[in-house]
């Protein structure tokens, strides 16, 4: 195994897509980068889907992240919102598997676990604990960029049991295809 390994972690979202990078070199965590995508600037709700796998290759392309983390879609009321938000999870895997980056999903409660240590954290705990794993000295207003960065942290600290929890991960379309027979027509 690498000594030294990158993990992208994205918040995928229509109106603002969360994303965070660390570097792992051996058990240290560094901070390489997080932000968010503002799309509801965007009309369209394709153009915004575009923008989306624009910019995950983007970063795939500068950084050259080992993995790539995303948090899956929580089950809610409002279907129309759901799926959207497949959407835009589904764009930002088909960058990573475009550029061969292999994806792990994490249920959200999964990450505010693997942070906290509490499945019911509040973004703001979430947000207070990596400022003190990552000496972050100042944390963003918003906190979907701080959302992705703890997707990637959660990565890091599952990273070992991925194939002891049964999480979803993909390193190609064929991989995912064989995850998911059910999504192919």
């Amino acid at each position: 195994m690498k000594s030294e390994r990158i993990i992208l972690g994205i918040d995928p979202g229509t109106t603002v897509m969360g994303f965070g990078m660390i570097k792992v070199t051996g058990k240290k965590l560094e901070l390489i980068l997080m932000d968010e995508l503002i799309l509801n600037k965007f009309d369209s709700h394709s153009l915004r889907l575009k923008k989306i796998f624009e910019r995950t290759l983007q970063l795939i392309d500068e950084f050259h992240p080992d993995e790539l983390a995303i948090e899956a879609p929580f089950f809610g009321k409002n279907v129309q919102s759901m799926l959207k938000l497949g959407r835009a999870q589904g764009v930002a895997m088909a960058a990573g598997l475009y550029r061969e980056v292999p994806i792990t999903e994490y249920l959200p409660k999964k990450v505010k676990m693997a942070v906290t240590g509490n499945g019911n954290a509040s973004k703001e705990q979430v947000a207070a604990m990596l400022k003190r794993l990552l000496n972050i000295s100042v944390l963003p207003t918003k906190l979907d960029a701080t959302d992705g960065l703890a997707v990637a942290v959660c990565h890091y600290f599952n990273f070992d049991q991925k194939n002891k929890t049964g999480k979803k991960s993909y390193g190609s379309w064929k991989s995912f295809i064989a995850n998911n027979p059910d999504r192919i027509k």
